[in-house]
């Protein structure tokens, strides 16, 4: 067997600093406390870990291998005295690593990957954007399909954007949703979403583009949809024979992550599209339990009359259920994170990949650069997002907001979707973007607030760069994100029914100059940067683990198959109840004779007492009598005696 340890080709590599690390830290040990290269090796320095500091050390490494081979680590120290058994170990954990590497280079690479989303925002498209370029640079095939025509091509990713879908998607999101919020409006009715799910549904499955791709011949590997309405598309995973995965886009839509079985109960959910947290008073919880309950009803009865007639129509006759199909999912990629959403008891097969889009901000263009610089106090960005159009607000809106925007000490970045020049009564301390490099901008060390709508990624990145908030909550998930960022202490919440100038000016000065919003969401960043490796890495990582595990079925838990009743054994409890009251029925019905078969024992009982004390007494004059007569006769006998002497 060749010696690892001395490597030799270019295979080995990993494995070689694995074992020149043990093989060394062995040495290490054993050269005892007073020489230096022990005291680097364990040592402790005091004080507090500085910023940058790598948070692993040499000794944690070691630790992490020996681990693997099922070794107690804490003792390492002892155990590399006995060179003969730490060079077992040191084998062992080659093995271990050799096997690892031999099952991460299993050939994945160069897997056909498709993606879809029915998203009808551009902000759905983001999370699989990058994960799908970090799929392509290590060697796979993408295919992505959505509603969005790119502006600029992605080198090794193939686009398809039917066009039936692109036309329905940009005339349904034509729309104002701040008046309808600020008239106390719902932006969306419940309508409008079956309407979006039923028509966006058929745009996509009957355009010649996506026919194209069915009948084209080709193989996928692997298929990662949208989870937040994955029903119509997960056809294409059944027609082409592949395992599936869900990017779950909505952090706050918890009914794909439901798919695999996962709890969600709803005294800790919040329902996406209300303000309400994850600690709730009884009112709330009940109301909380009737949306969800009421819109799980609905999408259920939505998807078996209608998407299920689509997917027939246009993938395949002869598709099982829909609901069926999609409760076969490997895995989720929930875009979500404990200290941005709420803690949840995932499965398995879930794993969070919140700012898997988050990256560090790069210098922005020199124009942009003079503008946001050249004020002394700093500056305000704005923007409500890709689905929020600015353009098409009221115009009591837009006056309202450039008049608290010019009472601003500070200089205004608005994203607007006119463009430059486009307000003629601009204040000269505002400056207009169609486009503007949102991260770049959220990590410059002169902006003081971030005035938003609320969108899930929006929040992301002003907590990833640390940027207090000012939100305006318009439509979808936007209250729910809103709730949790004002909670967290680092957003303040505004309501557009109740706007003015003045109470929107307070708002950005009271969040850019009081401590606590900044400190707040400082503190939300490091909890968020605080992870093992980046989001997208373990998007990535997953995503290689399904390819190479065929689905990953394994993973899977047999709870996503249960119903209601069985899943909270309302059967059970049933049951258990029912049993109890037949048992209390028949006590009832019984305690007549069982009350009168006690009084009959206990009357036989008395009459038994009585018996034997008159027997006792009949027993007692017996022998009294006896007694008496023998006391007679002893009389008798006596006087006999006497007489016969005489």
């Amino acid at each position: 067997m060749v010696d690892l340890c001395e490597g030799g080709n270019e295979s080995a590599g990993s494995l070689n600093a694995i074992c020149k690390l043990l093989r060394w830290a062995g040495h290490v040990a054993r050269m005892g406390e007073s020489r230096n290269a022990y005291r680097v090796l364990v040592g402790r320095l005091d004080g507090i870990r500085p910023l940058g500091r790598p948070r692993r050390r040499w000794e944690n490494n070691i630790r992490m291998d020996l681990r693997e081979v099922g070794y107690d680590d804490r003792d390492w120290i002892r155990l590399a005295q006995d060179r003969d058994l730490w060079r077992a170990y040191e084998t062992e954990a080659m093995h271990w690593a050799a096997a690892a590497l031999t099952l991460w280079g299993v050939s994945v690479a160069g897997s056909r990957v498709l993606m879809a989303t029915m998203g009808g925002t551009k902000s759905h498209t983001i999370p699989f954007m990058e994960l799908a370029k970090g799929l392509i640079a290590r060697g796979h095939n993408v295919t992505f399909l959505h509603a969005f025509p790119p502006e600029t091509e992605t080198p090794g990713l193939e686009e398809l954007t039917p066009l039936k879908l692109v036309f329905y998607v940009r005339n349904y999101t034509n729309w104002d949703l701040l008046g309808a919020r600020m008239e106390g409006r719902e932006p969306v009715p419940l309508s409008d979403i079956i309407r979006y799910g039923y028509y966006s549904c058929e745009a996509m499955m009957s355009d010649p583009e996506t026919q194209r791709l069915l009948h084209s011949g080709r193989s996928f590997d692997l298929a990662i949809l949208d989870g937040a309405y994955p029903e119509c598309i997960v056809g294409l995973a059944h027609y082409f024979r592949v395992p599936f995965m869900f990017i779950n886009t909505v952090a706050f839509y918890m009914t794909s992550v439901a798919y695999t079985g996962s709890p969600s109960p709803y005294s800790v959910t919040p329902f996406m599209a209300r303000g309400f947290t994850d600690d709730m008073g009884f009112l709330q919880r009940v109301s909380n339990s009737l949306f969800h309950s009421l819109i799980s009803v609905m999408h259920t009865i939505f998807v078996k009359l209608a998407i299920q007639g689509i997917t027939r129509r246009y993938v395949d006759p002869a598709l099982p259920p829909i609901i069926d199909i999609v409760q076969n999912v490997s895995f989720v990629l929930q875009n979500g994170h404990a200290t941005l959403t709420y803690p949840r008891p995932y499965l398995p097969n879930v794993a969070e990949v919140a700012c898997i889009h988050c990256k560090p901000a790069r210098p922005l263009p020199p124009d942009l650069e003079d503008f946001v610089s050249g004020g002394d106090a700093g500056f305000v960005y704005v923007s409500m997002g890709s689905s929020v159009l600015t353009v098409k607000m009221p115009e009591v809106l837009r006056l309202l907001f450039l008049r608290a925007f010019a009472q601003l000490p500070y200089r205004v970045l608005w994203k607007w979707e006119g463009g430059e020049g486009s307000i003629p009564d601009l204040p000269p301390n505002v400056r207009l973007g169609r486009w503007l490099p949102q991260q770049d901008i959220l990590g410059h060390r002169k902006i003081r607030a971030f005035v938003t709508h609320g969108g899930l990624l929006s929040m992301f990145e002003t907590v990833y760069h640390g940027v207090p908030v000012v939100t305006m909550p318009v439509f979808c998930d936007h209250d729910a994100n809103a709730a949790k960022a004002e909670l967290d202490g680092y957003a303040l919440r505004l309501e557009l029914q109740d706007l003015t100038a003045e109470r929107l000016r307070w708002a950005i000065e009271k969040v850019a100059t009081n401590p606590k919003y900044r400190q707040s969401v400082n503190r939300r960043s490091m909890l968020l940067r605080d992870q093992e490796e980046h989001p997208l890495q373990r998007a990535i990582y997953w995503t290689e683990y399904v390819l190479r595990h065929e689905g990953a079925y394994h993973l899977q838990s047999p709870s996503r198959r249960l119903g209601i009743v069985q899943y909270y054994l309302l059967d059970v409890v049933f049951f258990c109840l029912l049993t109890g009251y037949v048992a209390i029925k028949v006590f009832l019905r019984l305690k007549g004779l069982v009350f009168r078969f006690m009084l009959r024992l206990m009357s036989n009982t008395q009459t038994a007492t009585e018996e034997d004390d008159e027997l006792a007494e009949m027993k007692r004059k017996v022998k009294g009598a006896v007694n008496g007569v023998s006391s007679h006769l002893k009389l008798l006998e006596g006087q006999a005696k006497t007489i016969k002497v005489h």
